[in-house]
């Protein structure tokens, strides 16, 4: 599979990358998402050192992250009982 040569801006420095041509649009979002943090975070707190930005929207993301690993496995779960229960009725109606 051929690969798309990229480069992508974040804060002030460019990335050279690879990407796959399907993943190009969500590379760039990604990138374009960090960008937009980096900007409020400096605006909100007056801080312009660009490694304590970067941490903040690495600890951000990762914040999001797990709060949405949570509720998929939330979900997951509930959606498993409800298999479970209508399996259940399914055998009761058959027996």
């Amino acid at each position: 599979m051929d690969l798309l040569s990229i480069k992508l801006k974040i804060g002030d420095r460019e990335y050279p990358m690879k990407v796959k041509p399907e993943e190009e649009a969500r590379v760039r979002n990604a990138g374009k998402f960090i960008n937009e943090r980096l900007r409020s975070y400096r605006e909100k707190f007056g801080i312009d050192d660009k490694e304590d930005l970067l941490a903040m929207v690495a600890f951000d993301c990762m914040v999001a992250k797990l709060k949405s690993e949570e509720e998929f496995t939330a979900i997951d779960s509930t959606a498993e009982n409800t298999i479970d229960r209508l399996d259940s009725l399914i055998k009761q109606a058959l027996s």
